[in-house]
């Protein structure tokens, strides 16, 4: 059965890798991101995508999505929350007094958390009425950061933040067939998380705490999400999978 699958963050990184693994099983996708050519680009590759250009930090974003998703779709299959990032990258406001460490926590804290949990929050809220009962499936891309931090305390609290958020939801939704489940990766390679790259001694570490010895790409993960939304795992919820190469585990 073809399937309606809303992908923030659709346009690149491991929301597009995800778009294609949909997109092969003969789903359609809705990709959603701030950048509209980059979504037309993701779009032109996979047949029948649609681009949704609309800013996820707020509330006219979401529901631009959602509005379009009524009138074309009716209902929601699969959500998976790929949008968010580095808020380190994201430029900061002509107006920030970089000499005030209160003032650039507040930025970067409200950063974070409005890129990587309010986007998924008012999203996943916007469309919720509209997630197919039974068998709607609703998923989040975390982050191995939320269990141990990652140097930015910002950027791990805001991925932090959507693993409670998922399991209210899994208790909610239950009833009516929906499952919820996050996943969170590790080090992964071939995404702009990183802008231009990593100095190479930092890259060496991080695969050095993997026990496979490898990065993960964004297949790993793609395909993760792609598990977690089949029939298979309708009675997997209420989930964190980690998908690090056993990285979180130390060594």
């Amino acid at each position: 059965m073809t399937r309606t699958v809303v992908i923030s963050g659709g346009g690149s990184g491991i929301g597009l890798a995800a778009a294609r693994c949909f997109a092969a099983g003969g789903d359609r996708l809705v990709l959603v991101g701030r950048r509209s050519g980059v979504l037309e680009r993701a779009a032109a590759e996979l047949p029948g995508a649609l681009p949704v250009p609309a800013d996820l930090t707020t509330p006219d974003g979401a529901r631009t999505v959602a509005e379009t998703v009524a009138g074309t779709f009716g209902a929601v299959d699969v959500l998976v929350h790929g949008a968010g990032g580095n808020g380190g990258l994201e430029p900061a406001p002509g107006a920030l007094d970089a000499s005030d460490p209160l003032r650039v926590a507040e930025h970067r804290w409200t950063l974070n958390f409005r890129l990587n949990a309010l986007t998924a929050v008012l999203l996943t809220e916007a469309l919720r009425d509209r997630l197919a009962s039974p068998g709607g499936r609703v998923l989040f891309v975390s982050s191995i950061a939320a269990y141990r931090g990652s140097g930015s305390g910002a950027y791990a609290a805001s991925k932090a933040a959507l693993h409670p958020y998922a399991f209210e939801l899994a208790r909610a939704l239950g009833p009516r067939g929906v499952t919820v489940n996050v996943v969170a990766p590790g080090y992964v390679e071939d995404t702009g998380f990183f802008g231009a790259g990593l100095p190479a001694e930092r890259r060496e570490h991080l695969v050095a705490e993997t026990l496979n010895g490898r990065p993960g790409t964004p297949g790993d993960v793609a395909e993760t999400l792609h598990w977690l939304a089949s029939h298979a795992a309708g009675h997997v919820t209420g989930q964190v999978v980690q998908v690090n190469g056993g990285a979180q585990l130390g060594r």
